[in-house]
């Protein structure tokens, strides 16, 4: 995507493999946005991290409305891509 997109995305992540020192590369994530009124989470979209641990674009300003959205990385699979075991079968992070 190009820069704009960066910019303009008013949802970021960025996700860092501590233990190793380096950026979290190819974990998927998905992004979802409760329906108050079904009070249910509804999948926006799915992706991976870049080789900087950042998943760009995630939601556009036009697509984006107000409202309570997750995050939810699945850590399990990455750790698991690199041999490794993980205590976290995924993680969710939810904000206004």
């Amino acid at each position: 995507m190009g820069s704009s997109a960066k910019s303009s995305s008013p949802i970021t992540t960025h996700v860092l493999n501590t233990g190793d020192g380096v950026p979290a590369a190819r974990m998927a994530l998905s992004l979802h946005r409760l329906d108050p009124r079904m009070a249910i989470w509804n999948l926006i979209t799915i992706g991976k991290t870049d080789e900087d641990g950042r998943c760009p674009g995630l939601i556009t300003s036009d697509a984006f409305t107000p409202g309570l959205y997750k995050v939810r990385f699945e850590t399990g699979q990455y750790w698991e891509s690199l041999g490794q075991s993980s205590f976290y079968p995924y993680v969710e992070v939810c904000r206004n």
